[in-house]
């Protein structure tokens, strides 16, 4: 839109609207480099306000440019280079007019030139500041290094006259020393002929002696005492280190080696090569057989890319390539395996001369409930049964009582199936094998094991038969069945003492305790006290107060407190020994079980125990037996486990159900006894899945592995503290207490059945045979049947057999005799019948009936 006015010939001119911007109107933007010392710099925005455009008739006469001013800058006050005075360029002309749309953009304003000329003077002052700033950066400098190179030329010359001095005082006193050399025969002829001198006018009578002419004494120069700056002059501090002066010299060594080195670079010598005997263990790294053969590993690993194999440094190797690539390399082999570290642990020879008697180990084995703990207890005159649960001994209890002056250890084992393996350990510990018979029970099932472990353990056997004072008790019976079992007793013309006992009554025990001295008499038993101690480990546990504590039986040696122990898996320094009667002694010699207090952790029962001279003799067998019993575990589950789709076609087509248990019990043996049990319980279909089993109380932490796990808690002999009892009240976790094993075994067993499927049984009911086939309308056909065997029932199931071929097997749809509906039809009458969803009946086929039941099945 544009509108005119007429008026002093004035036009104005009006341009449509702008848009709306967030720009400022008429405010241009620039940026402005500022600089400043030490090379930084900074961009500031300048913003330009434009001058306002003024009518053609309004317009000013142009003001002539006035010339820019030559600046020049006050010189600061303490100016050390001269002022540079340099007269700035002269702004830019400002651009011509410009006329747009009837109006002209003039020059720029005064107040726009001043701003400019402001900002351009300012920035020729900085300019010369930062000049003369730099100027005396630099003088600083060179006077700084001016200042060090005169202290390095002044420690230079107080160095160099030092040892100037210390030379000369070096050569004076050499040359006093000859000096004094060469007047000591001189001065000792002067002091004889004075001597003879004065002694001469004293015979004749003379007044006063003639003096000697005295020797002046050589001076002996003073010892220059060391200064604090030349004692500290060869070690290196962290000035000297930093300056350059007094710099440290390289030792004579180093210099040497740099000598050789330099001539061999020289001749091109190569190194004599130095053959080394390499030790091979059963596995080795490329890295460490590199650094044991003194080669680069760089040079091992081409040697194995030669033969076509990429190995890195890390990688391992068995001792059969390292043996070869050692022989490549020039070296001899000596190789090891990791077991030689137990080398010297066990069945160290005695002298003969060493050896002295030492008691009899004796194991008492029999059958369940047939009187051996009772016997052992009127020999021991202690009332051991009471502290067993149920009667019936579920530990390994070790005793020793004395008979003539002489002692007997006795062993005592459970008699129970469950403890086969117990009882197998005790038969490897043991000297003579009394095996317990009741004379009213004669020889039962673990009877025969106990001979079998005896006989494998080659350890004479003495048969108690125990109970003579019962009415029914037969003696000779006991006797005879011994014999099928090749145990001849003396009185049957064998050479197997036999003794008849009363445990309740006390009979015959001092004749019992003859046979056994006898028999220990021809055995000739002797064993070396002297020497470090040897033996097996009877049983062990975990108590609450005292820490692990292990039941050992010294076989040889003997042991004392502060030896330092090693059983199994675990060691320790023995802290207590404890005897049988619950006193401490300080010493426990061949035969003798003790409870060994001390250790890291529980042993296993059975485990044989050693005495080593120090800690990391003890620390290193026991992590090497740690580690191969943890790579047989992973290599045993491997091998369980196998891959996911093995697993799952394993489970498709065994069918396999598992019942987890958590396990802990008093004693270690009570777990391996639980552990043999449930093994025993296991079918291809159900087992028991122990997920963890140790001895000791049940803890949070088991409650946890309960949880995680889904299993059962089971406790032998043991409760759960009120932390755990907390947690698995919170977890809805079941805990189960036991100390009989029978009990536990048969609600395991009860778990495990209630686990299995149920049977499918089936119950053959009748057979009717097809007559006639009615077709009806609406209902459809239907067979005219007569009963011939059994009956037939409406709700159970049919098959219809053709030719002895089952053809359909289902349910009946109908049951009728003459037109009713009935539910049952005997043998000899005819009915009518009808298939659920099927038709195709001839005549002469055979309708069978059956009854499916589902039994509960149990192991």
């Amino acid at each position: 839109m544009s509108d005119t006015k007429s008026g002093d010939d004035k036009t104005l001119s009006v341009t449509p609207k702008k848009t709306l911007t967030l720009k400022r109107p008429g405010m241009e933007q620039g940026t402005v480099r500022q600089n400043f010392s030490h090379g930084r710099t900074k961009s500031v925005v300048v913003e330009t306000k434009k001058r306002k455009f003024s009518l053609p008739g309004d317009r000013p006469e142009p003001v002539a440019a006035a010339p820019a001013p030559v600046l020049t800058p006050k010189p600061p006050v303490a100016a050390a280079a001269p002022v540079v005075q340099e007269a700035p360029k002269a702004p830019p002309p400002p651009p011509p007019p410009v006329e747009r749309s009837g109006m002209v953009l003039n020059e720029l304003s005064r107040s726009e030139m001043e701003a400019r000329r402001r900002a351009l003077e300012g920035s020729k002052v900085r300019e010369v500041e930062d000049r003369q700033r730099a100027a005396e950066e630099a003088k600083r400098r060179a006077e700084e290094e001016e200042r060090r190179k005169r202290e390095r030329e002044e420690s230079a010359r107080r160095q160099a006259e030092e040892e100037a001095r210390l030379q000369a005082e070096a050569e004076s006193r050499r040359r006093a020393e000859e000096e004094a050399r060469r007047r000591a025969p001189l001065a000792a002829e002067l002091a004889t002929s004075d001597e003879e001198e004065e002694v001469k006018p004293k015979r004749a009578g003379a007044g006063a002696p003639v003096r000697r002419p005295v020797t002046p004494e050589v001076a002996r120069p003073a010892k220059p005492t060391k200064g604090e700056e030349d004692r500290r002059r060869g070690k290196l501090t962290l000035n000297s280190a930093l300056s350059d002066e007094d710099a440290r010299a390289r030792s004579l060594s180093s210099m040497r080696r740099r000598q050789e080195k330099f001539k061999r670079a020289m001749h091109n010598e190569p190194r004599e090569k130095v053959m080394r005997e390499v030790i091979l263990p059963e596995t080795i790294t490329i890295q460490e057989l590199a650094q044991r053969m003194s080669e680069r590993a760089v040079d091992v690993v081409k040697f194995f890319m030669k033969q076509g194999q990429i190995l890195k440094p890390g990688d391992v190797i068995d001792a059969d390539t390292a043996e070869l690539v050692a022989t490549e390399f020039g070296h001899t082999v000596r190789r090891v395996a990791e077991s030689d570290i137990e080398e010297g642990l066990f069945n160290i020879a005695d002298r003969p001369e060493d050896l002295v008697p030492r008691p009899p180990v004796v194991t008492i084995m029999g059958h369940v409930d047939h009187g051996k703990t009772s016997l052992l207890d009127a020999i021991r005159n202690a009332n051991v049964v009471s502290g067993e649960a149920g009667g019936i001994t579920q530990h390994i209890g070790a005793y020793q009582v004395e008979k003539n002056g002489q002692k007997i250890t006795f062993i005592d084992t459970p008699g129970h199936a469950a403890f086969t393996a117990m009882r197998a350990r005790g038969a490897q510990a043991t000297d003579i094998a009394i095996l317990v018979v009741a004379a009213d029970d004669s020889v039962m099932p673990q009877t025969i094991e106990s001979i079998s472990h005896a006989k494998a353990a080659n350890v004479p056997i003495i048969v108690a038969i125990n109970k003579i004072d019962k009415h029914d008790a037969d003696p000779q019976k006991v006797r005879s069945e011994l014999l099928r079992h090749e145990v001849f007793v003396e009185s049957m013309g064998g050479e197997v003492l036999d003794v008849e006992v009363s445990a309740t009554k006390g009979t015959n025990l001092d004749k019992l305790l003859e046979a056994i001295l006898l028999q220990a008499e021809i055995l000739d038993l002797k064993a070396n006290p002297d020497r470090t101690a040897e033996g097996v480990v009877i049983e062990a546990q975990l108590d609450k107060g005292r820490g692990p504590v292990a039941t050992v039986l010294v076989q040889t040696g003997t042991l004392m407190p502060g030896d330092i122990l090693v059983a199994g898996n675990e060691w320790g320094r023995v802290r207590a020994l404890v005897n049988d009667r619950g006193e401490q002694i300080k010493e426990a010699p061949p035969a003798m079980p003790v409870e060994v207090l001390g250790l890291q952790g529980t042993p296993q029962a059975g485990d044989r125990f050693a005495v080593v001279n120090n800690e990391a003799r003890a620390r290193e067998i026991t992590e090497y037996r740690q580690r191969l019993a943890r790579e047989k575990a992973v290599a045993k589950h491997a091998g369980q486990r196998g891959s996911l789709e093995q697993m799952m076609s394993q489970l498709q087509t065994s069918g396999l159900k598992e019942f987890p248990l958590v396990i802990k019990g008093d004693v270690q043996g009570s777990i391996e006894a639980i552990n043999a049990a449930l093994d025993k319980l296991g079918t291809d279909e159900v087992r028991a899945r122990i997920v963890h089993a140790g001895a000791g109380a049940i803890t949070e932490s088991d409650v946890s592995l309960a949880e995680t796990s889904g299993a059962a808690i089971i406790g032998f002999n043991v409760r759960a503290n009120v932390q755990a009892r907390a947690a698995a009240a919170a977890a809805g976790i079941e805990i189960r207490y036991y100390s009989i094993i029978y009990n536990l075994v048969d609600d395991v067993k009860a778990a495990l059945s209630g686990l299995l499927s149920p049977e499918r049984r089936e119950t053959f009911i009748g057979n009717a045979e097809i007559l006639e086939i009615f077709d009806i309308t609406k209902v459809g056909k239907i067979a005219g049947c007569r009963v011939t065997e059994g009956k037939v029932e409406r709700g159970a199931g049919v098959r219809l057999i053709r030719d002895n071929v089952v053809i359909h097997e289902g349910t009946l749809k109908t049951l009728k005799r003459f037109k009713d509906e009935v539910s049952e039809v005997p043998v000899g009458q005819e009915c009518g019948m009808a298939f659920q969803n099927y038709e195709d009946m001839r005549v002469g086929d055979i309708i069978e009936c059956f009854r499916v039941e589902m039994v509960t099945r149990t192991l």
